[in-house]
């Protein structure tokens, strides 16, 4: 697929299909890629957690937030949850400004992933102190945010954003959640 089609086919996926594994090898493929982009001043302060165990994955799942807009749902049924997490983090000790290398990291990783057949979201809604906690995490290691990945089980359109249309996603009565994006005139200023 062309560039434009992976940035297409890269949504914020909340829905998977959990009889479908992913190996941590996958994972580390991942973040090898991560690894190439670019690093603020190229301190590479970004360290990561991986997990594909169902017993780790259910302790992650715990302490996320799935989709603000969608007030009635609290995410994925078991049947539907991702297979795989990253959490991605950041060394203190190397910097206190990572200034945006964890986006850089975590959209790389996401386009990686759509690549190999997958699909993730990234998540910042994550109850930190419960994660910290959970899988035991140095306090040196600011945690930045969560990618959840899996195979996709669900319909993600983008759609161009009418007039008075709000911007919150939303799913239809088939479960098909639509993303509303501001037209390209309404983003180039003159």
């Amino acid at each position: 697929m062309d560039f434009k089609e992976l940035v297409i086919r890269n949504r914020s996926f909340r829905r998977f299909d959990a009889s479908h594994r992913i190996d941590r090898q996958t994972l580390v493929e991942l973040v090898e890629l991560a690894r190439c982009t670019a690093s603020a001043a190229n301190i590479q302060p970004i360290r990561y957690i991986l997990s594909v165990e169902p017993e780790t994955n259910a302790k992650i799942f715990d302490c996320l937030a799935w989709a603000a807009y969608l007030k009635d749902w609290p995410g994925p049924e078991p049947s539907e949850r991702p297979t795989a997490y990253m959490i991605l983090l950041i060394d203190q000790t190397l910097t206190k400004d990572w200034w945006c290398d964890d986006g850089i990291a975590a959209q790389t990783i996401l386009l990686g992933a759509v690549d190999k057949g997958l699909g993730g979201c990234m998540l910042g809604a994550v109850n930190r102190e419960k994660l910290r906690a959970e899988l035991g995490i140095a306090d040196q290691y600011k945690i930045r945010l969560v990618l959840a990945l899996g195979k996709p089980s669900e319909t993600v359109l983008i759609e161009d954003l009418q007039p008075g249309q709000n911007i919150r996603y939303w799913r239809d009565d088939q479960g098909v959640h639509h993303v509303p994006k501001r037209k390209i005139d309404d983003l180039i200023l003159p």
